[in-house]
């Protein structure tokens, strides 16, 4: 079964940086769209960022497009956001996201497995 561990969250001053990781295991990823969503209290859950193993094809929210960077290690089997220049609205719990075949969807129904998160908190 597929499972996806987050860690890399904390608090950090706005204008700091944080890189959160994704290990996956449990299948052969090659052919999974992987994805970040984040989820603040008292709010939706949104799209962070998504990035297709195959090809590194990749897709960002509009709120983190030039701050986030989405990238995955083949060799490891882990997806990392490597977050730039945090705002204090970045604060959220982060959860990394598995599909299968999926383009690379903001859509979280495209996405069958998810993690359990990782807290990020950005004080201003």
């Amino acid at each position: 079964q597929v499972q996806l561990v987050e860690s890399g969250g904390g608090l950090m001053q706005a204008g700091g940086s944080l890189r959160l990781s994704c290990a996956a295991s449990g299948r052969t990823f090659s052919s999974y769209t992987m994805g970040w969503f984040r989820q603040a209290p008292g709010k939706e859950r949104e799209f962070v960022a998504a990035i297709r193993w195959s090809d590194g094809s990749t897709n960002y929210a509009d709120s983190v497009k030039g701050r986030f960077t989405i990238s995955r290690d083949n060799a490891k089997n882990t997806v990392y956001v490597q977050m730039n220049s945090l705002k204090p609205e970045d604060t959220a719990v982060y959860h990394c996201a598995a599909g299968w075949r999926v383009v690379v969807t903001s859509r979280s129904q495209g996405y069958a497995h998810w993690g359990q998160g990782t807290q990020v908190t950005v004080s201003s």
